[in-house]
């Protein structure tokens, strides 16, 4: 039985990041503190009223030196998620479970990292993903073969998905193609002022057949964080609360990373559905109440899975969804306002999770009349996470 503990308990009341880039030209530490700073400043609340930490496994920087580097004196709760840009919502989710259960006050959920001046993840895995671990053993069945990129596991996966509903890759493109668009109006995007056609994705290089250059995310050095403190206390700060209506984790039968080779159906991500049932029913909400969505796009085909999986549309049908129109900001569900990881940065999803904020608040660069809630999801492939964030708790 799913829970709804944790529905409307719960805001995020600052959100801050550092500028997106190729090479910041500064330590992952100093971004981290960066985004944490301007994150609290956000909110109207001082590194002393922080008690608690939360980011992901592969986080460089600690929580005692980011806490140390910003004065906070103490830490009654920190944790960490792992799966990389599956971890996306999760964060957050540990840091409403903190507040809402007592454990902790205010909770700084952050990631920050130089992925494109330093360790490039889209290069292949790096040393520590070759030592022979239990982690690491499905890649000894790969790895031989060739699929040695998170963009040669999503290309089988995505030719799979085309075989079975008849996709092409001018359906992805239209995916590119709609985040560049947004990414053109966002001052903030890496991409910003640089619109893309269908022609110009078609027309761009095979990274892995049949993923385009342009199918493929940004990757990026920055710094993004966000503070959650409870609705009570919400509603005694200068900022504008986004409430935590519904927080899910998800992790599928048989699963794998990147690609679960071994299931039946191999245009199927169960642990995506998992994380939609466990949100609808934490919320009492569903896809028809969704004003707006920011959908994990670090690769374009996974966008069209997530719509399936998580009831906007039919099988095989999210293409057509996308192709009449309804991710546009005028559309039924605008999605990826920001630019997406596409267009805006590879973060990791958090600035994805940021966007759903200003969404709710009413202040993205592209902006939807009437955005009320917002679902937020995270990296599709391995084990995963989402939000849904609303403006009522």
């Amino acid at each position: 039985m799913t829970s709804n503990f944790l529905s409307g308990r719960t805001a995020v009341v600052g959100i801050g990041a550092t500028e997106f880039s190729k090479d910041s030209g500064r330590s992952e530490l100093q971004l981290a503190v960066e985004a944490v700073t301007a994150a609290l400043a956000d909110a109207g609340l001082s590194p002393a009223d922080v008690d608690g930490m939360t980011t992901f496994t592969m986080e460089t920087n600690p929580e005692n030196m980011v806490a140390r580097s910003l004065g906070i004196p103490e830490l009654k709760f920190f944790s960490r998620i792992p799966y990389g840009g599956g971890g996306a919502c999760a964060p957050v989710q540990q840091a409403a479970m903190a507040v809402a259960s007592g454990i902790a006050d205010v909770v700084v959920a952050y990631r920050a990292f130089n992925e494109r001046s330093g360790v490039r993840f889209g290069q292949g895995p790096p040393p520590a993903k070759t030592q022979a671990t239990s982690d690491n053993e499905y890649r000894s069945w790969v790895n031989p073969y060739g699929l040695l990129t998170p963009a040669q596991h999503t290309a089988m996966f995505a030719r799979r998905y085309m075989h079975r509903y008849g996709a092409t890759s001018e359906d992805y493109g239209r995916v590119a193609v709609l985040a560049r668009k947004h990414a053109a109006n966002n001052p903030k995007a890496w991409f910003y002022g640089k619109p893309l056609t269908l022609e110009e994705h078609q027309a761009s290089r095979w990274i892995a057949e049949p993923l385009h250059l342009f199918d493929c995310c940004q990757e990026t050095d920055g710094g993004q964080a966000m503070v959650v403190v409870s609705a009570e206390r919400a509603k005694d700060l200068s900022s504008t609360p986004v409430y935590i209506r519904g927080a899910a984790q998800g992790l599928g039968p048989d699963q794998y990373q990147m690609v679960s080779y071994y299931r039946e159906d191999l245009t199927r991500i169960p642990e995506v559905e998992l994380c939609a049932r466990q949100l609808w029913a934490q919320s009492g909400l569903g896809p028809a109440d969704m004003d707006a969505a920011i959908l994990y796009d670090h690769f374009t085909p996974y966008v069209l899975n997530q719509l399936e999986e998580y009831g906007f549309c039919g099988r095989g049908e999210a293409k057509d969804f996308i192709a009449d129109g309804n991710l546009e900001v005028t559309g039924s569900l605008p999605t990826n306002t920001h630019g997406g990881q596409i267009g805006e940065a590879y973060l990791h999803g958090t600035n994805g999770v940021a966007e759903g904020v200003r969404l709710v608040r009413g202040t993205s660069t592209n902006q939807p009349d009437g955005v009320r809630n917002v679902l937020v999801t995270a990296g599709v492939g391995v084990p995963t996470s989402a939000l849904i964030l609303s403006a009522e708790g």
